[in-house]
């Protein structure tokens, strides 16, 4: 069997998508290892009626919308490699080694995090330390926040300085701010603290103070930083896809890339910003590219 379409990644993108292709009857099969970085979210915020919500109670009303279209398949599989056999034909393989064939794929995987060298971080990613000031802002406004990064440092200061003006910005020994930057902190209250941090302290996945080299403790219950981001498969270089600035995979309006049958939404392609609704309509325009290219695809070759 040939599908339509693939779809690798189960986040919001490749579900939104498998929604689309299926209310436009086309062969889709999606995949998903249910590996996606949002494991460590306790909620998800800033989707028009469902702000709050768990981000698994999300993807299971998603598979839910998506089983009344018996045109797509789920599948609770892993991806290891893609093969472009013809101009109109990919071979998907999974670790298992069971392979599965379409004419078109999307990559919606998403990305995945390297959080900063910080002793104990990942014990309060995702419970009070976050990335998104969008996404959980809200829930930390007006609170003692801490600003934890070693590039893009006064951008993000300003920012979350909208939620919360008790801000402490820490470079961890590695960011680089100008001294015109730092005065314009300083002039809104908030300090700089360019030591090394030698730990977090807390419990329960709550922040209570960050700790620096030479033992001070600034106390913070919660904050943002910014990890690094990778893609989290390598399908996109080994198919020869560019790149955007931002590292993303470079995409027109309909998702399409610069090869050929071969498409990408979500974080995997737009990489900032980064958030649930906006994953979900990107992967809505890469299937209506999809379904369209298709449509073009099928009724032309009937002449």
């Amino acid at each position: 069997m040939i599908y339509d379409c693939a779809i690798i990644g189960g986040g919001p993108a490749g579900l939104n998508a498998a929604l689309v292709l299926g209310r436009s009857r086309r062969k889709t099969v999606l995949f998903d290892d249910d590996n996606g970085r949002n494991l460590v979210t306790r909620e998800s915020h800033g989707f028009i009626t469902r702000d709050g919500i768990q981000p698994e109670e999300l993807k299971k009303l998603a598979r839910q919308d998506i089983a009344k279209y018996d045109s797509v398949e789920l599948k609770k599989k892993k991806i290891v490699r893609v093969e472009r056999l013809s101009e109109t034909h990919y071979e998907l393989t999974t670790d298992e080694g069971e392979t599965f064939h379409s004419i078109k794929i999307i990559l919606a995987a998403g990305v995945k995090e390297k959080l900063p060298n910080i002793p104990d971080i990942e014990k309060f990613y995702g419970t009070s330390l976050y990335s998104c000031p969008y996404c959980d802002g809200w829930e930390l406004k007006d609170q003692p926040l801490a600003i934890i990064a070693d590039k893009n440092v006064y951008a993000l200061a300003k920012k979350v300085y909208t939620w919360s003006e008790d801000l402490a910005v820490f470079t961890n020994g590695m960011g680089r701010l100008e001294e015109e930057e730092k005065a314009s902190l300083a002039k809104h209250g908030i300090k700089v603290y360019e030591d090394i941090i030698s730990g977090l302290e807390g419990g329960n996945g709550q922040l209570r103070s960050v700790r620096l080299e030479d033992g001070t403790l600034i106390d913070r219950v919660g904050g943002f930083t910014t990890p690094l981001w990778n893609h989290s498969t390598s399908f996109a270089d080994e198919l020869g896809c560019e790149q955007n600035s931002y590292g993303g995979i470079k995409t027109d309006e309909y998702g399409r890339t610069n090869v050929w049958n071969v498409y990408a939404a979500g974080d995997a392609s737009l990489i900032v910003p980064s958030q649930l609704v906006i994953a979900a309509g990107e992967g809505s325009a890469a299937a209506i590219g999809v379904n369209g290219d298709l449509s073009n695809e099928y009724f032309d070759s009937e002449e």
